[in-house]
């Protein structure tokens, strides 16, 4: 016989004084409910509220042409793909998407062919996991940024729990350092792991460097370019087209959820690398296929990108990010250098970058507080993101409240 709901056992109360305890050191997180569609304004509850907090950068999420591709892929696919891929899940969507996701990298990886995924977790998972299984158990090293993404973390760690491969963390800043730890290693595949921009700072990765290294040291250069791909290069392929790179040593990841402006992921590689992740990828075999109609819709994301609107999408977008550049200064935040649409603003400790959020709200701004573990401990901050949709008045208003309000965060502290 059960017990009443209100009675408690250890697991409970484990997890009850878990969250007691992140509550007490500022950390626990919250769910807002939005109302509206993806835009720079939402309604969370009664407020509409300025939205400079989702990674929207070519402001494509509600882009009605999209829109529409979606209900039709519906209309033509219907709303489940019914199983993995493997078994009877892969569409004829699928299989054009994974051609034009292809087509993007095609001057940049030779033999190139794409994998598509629900999420940009599961392809870093697969990507990392099946390359690890290239070689034998223990035989493998890999190299991953300090400051890579969770999901790269989490691929990580779980290749090395299941080949017994070495993990070795690299600051980006400092590749030569890197170049050092490769040439001492003997191990049979060397797996070097980087995200193109880092997602928290808004940096990019000296991917040219990295790529040096992977050759002159044997090794495979995977990079994760989650918040390049759409908005990086001149056609919006993203860092490789930027940094004018072309190697078959490259396993190249990109999100469709963010400048794509729908739902996915993809990893694009080497012909001979993609079919053994199709053999050995675990995420990927196991993992039911995407519903069509969301590789139909990004089917017409794709063509906006490369088209003329995508470009001047990226040119507007550049232009918020010079006068934010230029216009925000602060008299004590730390305003980090970025060439991208993440523009953070370090304040410290929880309290600060929690009051900080707070004040931005009552100002009728959705700028979260971004605390550790998804950044170091004592570096909270704000997280601040530019869509093409934003205006340039829009962008003056927000470095205007975010001035006035400094001061009365630093008084607040002491």
């Amino acid at each position: 016989m059960s017990q009443s709901s209100s009675s408690s056992f250890k697991a409970l109360t484990l997890a009850e004084e878990q969250i007691a305890d992140l509550d007490l050191q500022l950390l626990k997180r919250k769910l807002r409910v939005t109302e509206t569609p993806c835009n720079t304004k939402a309604l969370v509850g009664d407020r509409e509220l300025k939205a400079f907090c989702s990674n929207d950068y070519l402001g494509l999420a509600n882009h009605p042409v999209i829109t529409e591709a979606l209900a039709e892929g519906a209309r033509r696919y219907g709303v489940g793909s019914g199983a993995s891929h493997l078994i009877s899940g892969h569409s004829i969507a699928h299989e054009l998407l994974e051609k034009q996701l292809a087509a993007f990298q095609a001057a940049h990886i030779p033999n190139a062919r794409a994998l598509f995924f629900s999420t940009g977790y599961l392809a870093n998972l697969t990507a990392i996991t099946g390359l690890a299984r290239l070689a034998p158990r223990g035989n493998v090293s890999i190299y991953s940024a300090k400051l890579n993404h969770a999901s790269l973390i989490d691929g990580v760690r779980l290749a090395s729990a299941q080949t017994n491969a070495s993990v070795t963390l690299f600051d980006h800043t400092q590749p030569e350092l890197l170049l050092k730890d490769l040439q001492k290693d003997t191990k049979a595949l060397k797996l070097i792991v980087t995200d193109a921009v880092f997602s928290m700072d808004g940096d990019l990765a000296p991917v040219k460097k990295l790529l040096a290294i992977a050759e002159q040291c044997d090794a495979l250069l995977m990079v994760d370019d989650a918040h390049g791909f759409g908005v990086l290069g001149k056609q919006g392929h993203g860092v490789l087209e930027q940094e004018q790179i072309c190697s078959d040593r490259i396993i190249y990841i990109g999100t469709l959820g963010k400048a794509a402006g729908v739902s996915g992921a993809f990893i694009c590689a080497e012909n001979t690398f993609i079919e053994w992740l199709i053999q050995k990828g675990r995420p990927y075999i196991y993992s039911t296929a995407t519903p069509p109609a969301i590789a139909h819709a990004l089917l017409q994301s794709l063509k906006i990108i490369e088209s003329e609107e995508g470009a001047k999408r990226r040119t507007h977008l550049n232009q918020l990010i010079s006068i934010w550049r230029s216009e925000m200064k602060f008299s004590s935040w730390e305003k980090v250098l970025s060439c991208t649409p993440i523009q953070p603003i370090i304040l410290g400790s929880n309290a600060n970058a929690l009051m900080a959020a707070k004040l931005l709200d009552e100002e009728g701004y959705w700028i979260p507080a971004i605390r550790p573990p998804t950044v170091p401990i004592g570096s909270s901050r704000l997280r601040i993101t530019f869509s093409a949709n934003h205006s340039e008045e829009d962008l003056l208003a927000l470095v205007r409240t975010l001035q006035s309000i400094e001061q009365r965060v630093i008084e607040k502290a002491h």
